[in-house]
């Protein structure tokens, strides 16, 4: 969680340390010190969420500053500290967009504490309406990804919509690509959770030192590089849901501290004590078969059962028939609108082309290859040499789905396993177990080079 940044700017250095040191008590709050007016307006491009000023500065006047400040962002609250007790310049200042007038006096802390307080609060219900506004936007553009009329994907739209109607966990399954999240946002918008947070985590993309911290949160201090109290996923999630994107890479001993989360529906941030409760709609996505790593000791089986709720397996791209087509118009037409441009239209050689190839990378390498194919292009039509498939998978040259005789799948075999042992024709014929005459043919045919 990003710290709330407060300047204050105030001559009297004494004053201005007892201040900051006031305000500092709050862990959350990131208090920088300004002796003067200059100093301030130098550093305001550090974006500080709230700024205190002294109306009696050495080299500006703290209506002067007030108005230098609001010029260069009219959202800044200003709170005003002054030992002026004339009531008209507070009435000034106020209608000049100062938030607050504090009077300098023994209470003067107290008061700036309370209306930093109250500027937080405002501060974190723009943001969360501003976060929900974007997603609830946002829900739109990806309801139109799942997009298919095969009956693989169609009895994955009859799961998401049982999965839309209850609290259910939902275990999202699925190749890597197959739009997984897409999925698990479609559940979270089409639920009546849709008012609240959608927190994804990766559980694949964090170090494992830090998922903890990531899903539960910290205290200031619980370790080196604690800094400051972090909120975790879980309680980011509260009241909405929670994705766990590849799950099945979280180590054992968090798979017990997850289960035990998950039972009694409270977290307790590392290097803390405070029990917080929580409310959360669990989904899981990963490319794994859970049940496997179950019976190989790579995940727990009472966490297995806790989480695997409705199962929806994403059919991968391949076997989904017609649908490769209605896809690749799909993000022809969304390249098109975000280029500004006329949408190009498919030759019948570039179709063909795509439907025979196999996308190990599903819809997400459809979207690549068709962006590209999209630039490659005359801007009129995406011809069969505009489409360019880039696998980064070596295993994809024996890719059942390749449309290859058993002869040509032989090549390739040989092919492959004679630059990697560096042309060594004996280690590959014993790797084969295959005569080395039949290599040496292959070769000598230039089949293989």
């Amino acid at each position: 969680m990003t710290n709330f940044k407060i300047f204050i700017v105030e001559d009297d250095p004494w004053y201005g340390e007892l201040i900051k040191y006031h305000i500092s008590l709050n862990p959350d709050n990131e208090v920088i010190l300004f002796e003067n007016a200059k100093s301030v307006l130098e550093n305001l491009h550090q974006k500080p969420d709230v700024i205190s000023i002294d109306f009696n500065l050495p080299d500006m006047s703290g209506e002067e500053l007030l108005k230098k400040i609001k010029s260069f962002n009219n959202e800044i609250p200003i709170i005003v500290i002054s030992g002026q007790e004339d009531i008209s310049i507070a009435l000034n200042l106020l209608k000049q967009g100062a938030y607050d007038y504090i009077m300098k006096d023994a209470h003067t802390k107290e008061i700036l504490w309370n209306t930093i307080i109250k500027i937080k609060e405002n501060s974190n219900l723009k943001k969360e309406v501003e976060t929900l506004k974007e997603q609830l936007e946002t829900k739109f553009d990806f309801e139109k990804t799942i997009i298919g009329q095969s009956p693989a994907i169609k009895k994955s739209f009859l799961l998401i919509e049982k999965a839309i109607q209850s609290n259910i966990n939902v275990s999202i399954t699925g190749e890597t690509g197959t739009g997984k999240e897409v999925v698990a946002k479609a559940i979270h918008y089409g639920s009546n959770r849709n008012k609240k947070p959608f927190i994804a985590v990766n559980m694949a993309a964090i170090p494992k030192e830090l998922i903890e911290s990531e899903l539960f949160g910290h205290e200031k201090g619980s370790f080196t590089g604690a800094i400051a109290r972090k909120i975790g996923k879980f309680e980011e999630a509260n009241g909405g849901t929670i994705f766990l994107d590849e799950i099945a890479e979280l180590d054992l001993n968090l798979q017990s501290k997850l289960l035990r989360v998950l039972q009694e529906r409270e977290v307790i941030r590392v290097g803390g004590n405070e029990t917080i409760k929580f409310d959360a709609r669990l989904l899981i996505a990963t490319h794994r078969n859970l049940a496997e790593e179950v019976k190989n000791g790579n995940f727990r089986e009472d966490l297995y059962y806790r989480i695997i709720g409705l199962p929806i397996e994403l059919p991968a791209l391949r076997n989904r028939g017609n649908d490769v087509l209605i896809l690749a118009k799909h993000f022809i037409e969304a390249f098109a609108k975000e280029n500004k441009i006329k949408a190009p239209s498919i030759h019948q050689t570039a179709k063909e082309k795509i439907i025979k190839y196999s996308f190990p990378g599903n819809v997400r390498e459809l979207k690549s290859i068709i962006d590209l194919a999209c630039v490659m292009s005359d801007g009129k039509e995406i011809l069969a040499e505009d489409i360019t498939f880039n696998t980064l998978r070596n295993n994809e040259l024996f890719n059942v789905y390749s449309h290859k005789t058993l002869k040509e799948y032989t090549t390739d075999i040989i092919t492959y396993l004679l630059k990697e042992n560096n042309g060594n024709v004996i280690d590959v014929a014993k790797k084969l177990d295959v005569g080395k005459s039949t290599i040496y043919n292959l070769i000598k045919s230039s089949k293989i080079i």
